[in-house]
């Protein structure tokens, strides 16, 4: 698979990094949906360690990004634009957090207890089972089983989503495994926090009211750091703010106002 898509004309001064780790095409809505102002690059991280995918990244955008580039990360994605732009800091003009994990350890705590409360007990036993199965570390070619596995959490992820295709190109499990162990230990041990605190461009945070993944958990943490910093929390909205019925046109007036800055 090709490390990179690209939407719109060049200059492409703008990319959007998807999140995962190992969900590679799904910020496809996004990247389209702004090509029509804006070159955008779809970079489909591959490595499967942290250190890896931002070497991975980062060569994407020298290669082909008009610098200094502004960044839109999702989710998992989020927390990699922070380090990029933390230890690049030239190479980012501005950064822009869509559903981001939280900061610290102590926001996490919940994220899969809410999420399990929103969901039947057929599913949440579902849930269970397969997590149980992760944790066996005598199970292979758990591709499939991570693919399931997202289904039922986009399920309790979201508020009143539309129908829409699946646009991941490749559920990838063992990259989701090795680089979010490192990315929870990065975390875990406050240096996810320091390399926040060391970025120097403007940074926005849009966040759903509906997300598991709770809003303080970016907005105090960042509120602390960060000089230039806007946080906006989007209305009956989840995890994935582009396919959510309430809140999609309100998502895309932020984020197009953002960009225009």
């Amino acid at each position: 698979m090709e490390n990179l898509r690209k939407h719109g004309k060049p200059p492409y001064s703008l990319a959007v990094i998807h999140g995962g780790p190992g969900a590679p095409g799904e910020m496809a809505p996004v990247a389209r949906e702004l090509a029509s102002d804006w070159g955008v690059l779809e970079p489909l991280q591959t490595a499967n360690t942290l250190e890896g995918q931002i070497k991975e990244l980062r060569s994407v955008l020298e290669k082909y990004a008009f610098p200094p580039v502004t960044l839109v990360g999702y989710s998992w994605g989020a927390w990699l634009g922070v380090i990029i732009s933390a230890r690049y800091p030239s190479m980012v003009r501005r950064l822009i957090l869509v559903s981001s994990g939280p900061f610290e350890e102590k926001y996490a705590r919940d994220i899969m207890k809410t999420r399990l409360n929103r969901l039947g007990n057929d599913e949440k036993k579902e849930v269970i089972s397969l997590i149980e199965l992760f944790n066996d570390p005598t199970v292979r070619d758990l591709n499939e089983k991570i693919t399931r596995f997202g289904q039922l959490i986009a399920q309790a992820d979201s508020f009143d989503p539309v129908p829409q295709d699946n646009e991941v190109l490749e559920t990838q499990y063992e990259i989701f495994r090795d680089v979010w162990k490192e990315a929870e230990e990065l975390r875990s041990r406050g240096k996810l926090f320091e390399l926040a605190g060391q970025i120097r461009c403007p940074v926005t945070a849009i966040h759903g009211d509906h997300d598991p993944h709770p809003a303080e958990g970016v907005k105090e943490p960042l509120s602390k750091l960060l000089k230039d910093f806007r946080f906006n929390l989007l209305k009956n909205c989840g995890h994935k703010p582009w396919i959510e019925r309430q809140a999609r046109d309100e998502f895309f007036r932020v984020l197009e106002e953002e960009l225009k800055e």
